[in-house]
């Protein structure tokens, strides 16, 4: 006979957070505090590098039972990291030329103490999300502010065709208990899912298709 899947505790969450950062090479999990309120994960401390503190909160997000994360967490380079803005600036300007899969010609590229700024416009949502990627793990890079913009190039009818296709096309989804609305270039996500995991699948299957500028996604999590 089947059993519903019990809700999973603030307490259990937050032993599998720091579990999983400290199995995680990528970060210091001595560094890093985590508390746990209704299944909404916060992430305080400080870190040294801009990279250490995105993968924080990605390894967060994957712990079974998290509903959402707030990253306090903060940086602060070591003397010997810091640069100025003008070598990060031409740093940021190189690795998108070389790293990321878009065209320099439509960004522009503003670093203030250390905080990238990115604007211009792109195709697909993707290369927003790859030109952040490049830059955010550059040395003396305290954070990045994307404002990117995606232009969208396809109707309302095609772009919900192609993220329903995309749903089903994924192992990770149940297409079947997924909504899908488009109201222009906007996407609103509606149903149930039993996971995390799930609930952020349909929404990448969504930011991939050609043209979306913003996902809505109200998808409840239902184990």
């Amino acid at each position: 006979m089947a059993t519903k899947t019990a809700t999973r505790t603030d307490d259990q969450i937050q032993k599998d957070v720091l579990n999983e950062l400290k199995w995680d090479p990528r970060v210091q999990s001595t560094e890093i505090g985590v508390a746990v309120k209704d299944g909404i994960v916060t992430l305080t401390g400080w870190v040294n590098s801009y990279t250490k503190k995105w993968a924080a909160e990605e390894i967060a997000h994957r712990v079974r039972g998290v509903l959402a994360v707030a990253n306090d967490i903060e940086v602060r380079l070591l003397s010997s990291a810091e640069r100025t803005d003008t070598d990060i600036a031409a740093a940021a300007l190189r690795a998108l030329e070389w790293d990321a899969e878009l065209s320099i010609d439509k960004l522009d590229v503003t670093v203030s103490k250390g905080w990238v700024t990115l604007k211009g416009e792109v195709e697909w949502h993707y290369q927003k999300m790859d030109a952040e990627r490049v830059v955010h793990r550059l040395s003396g890079v305290k954070g990045v502010t994307n404002l990117i913009t995606v232009k969208p190039r396809v109707t309302p009818s095609e772009l919900k065709q192609k993220i329903e296709q995309a749903l089903v096309r994924s192992a990770e989804t149940d297409a079947q208990r997924i909504i899908v609305e488009v109201e222009g270039s906007k996407v609103i996500l509606k149903g149930t899912v039993r996971s995390w995991a799930e609930r952020q699948e349909a929404e990448r299957s969504a930011w991939s298709a050609p043209g979306v500028t913003s996902v809505e996604n109200r998808i409840i999590i239902s184990p």
